[in-house]
């Protein structure tokens, strides 16, 4: 039974997550941590702060916000428990913080936690690979109108698939509203819209001489992503301490 300590439980995937796992029998949600307190029907103890949860974890899953992330990493080293990292929008100092912790526990983080996203941005890679030099790159992300940073974090991880592909370095554009000038040839177009109730759509457009291939992704329920969390879950309770990512995962299903 995979004990879990989901962090962010109140918020919309913390409850997609718990809907997964109640339908699993191989699972358990043990506690819950969530900045707004306990919530009705949870089905188990919610805390604001992880550190006020004394039982048993085999895992932590967050999908809260970067402003939680220094406290559950304290947790997390303190306990020596792994950790899901789901969420976007991190600073530099955040991310360098990660990948200190990452030397005493395993870390999973990905900007998505979708297979598919995943699987588009090593396509994105490999047309990159290929056709970089001949072809202008565009990604267009669209989300809901709650989402707080932009471009997304989807947007950026598939950027620096593509950015790692190329055989020059490449200067993100996050839009054209500030330029009058002609789109450079090194360029990444990256452009965000905010509207509605959309998931996640991501659409990565190679531009060549008459020709156009169009790469795009479509979130149709946010439980692609609880079930990628889950999956990540169960992989990495079984990892030594480091940093671990979709790719990996991916490449560990492949190469069994």
């Amino acid at each position: 039974m995979l004990r879990i300590l989901l962090s962010g439980c109140n918020g919309q995937m913390g409850k997609v997550i718990t809907q997964l796992v109640s339908d699993n029998d191989n699972m358990e949600i043990v506690a819950g941590i969530d900045i707004s307190g306990n919530a009705e029907s949870a089905g188990f103890p919610i805390y604001d702060d992880p550190f006020k949860f004394d039982g048993e974890a085999d895992v932590l899953i967050d999908f809260s916000n970067p402003a939680s992330l220094s406290r559950l990493l304290d947790y997390c080293t303190d306990r020596k428990l792994p950790a899901i990292l789901a969420t976007t929008g991190y600073t530099d100092e955040q991310i360098a913080l990660i990948e200190e912790s990452s030397s005493l526990v395993p870390i999973f983080r990905s900007a998505n936690m979708s297979i598919g996203i995943c699987l588009v941005s090593q396509l994105a890679s490999q047309v990159a690979t290929l056709l970089g030099s001949s072809f202008n790159i565009e990604i267009t992300e669209r989300h809901h109108n709650r989402k707080l940073d932009s471009p997304s974090g989807t947007a950026l991880l598939i950027a620096e698939s593509i950015a790692e592909a190329l055989s020059y370095d490449p200067v993100y554009s996050y839009g054209r509203h500030s330029s009058s000038n002609r789109r450079r040839a090194e360029e990444i177009g990256i452009h965000s819209i905010r509207g509605g109730t959309i998931i996640g759509d991501h659409e990565v457009l190679f531009a060549g001489n008459n020709e156009l291939i169009e790469i795009k992704h479509s979130a149709q329920s946010r439980g692609v992503f609880a079930n990628g969390a889950l999956r990540a879950a169960e992989f990495i309770v079984d990892q030594k301490p480091g940093l671990y990512d979709m790719k990996i995962l991916v490449e560990s299903v492949i190469n069994k």
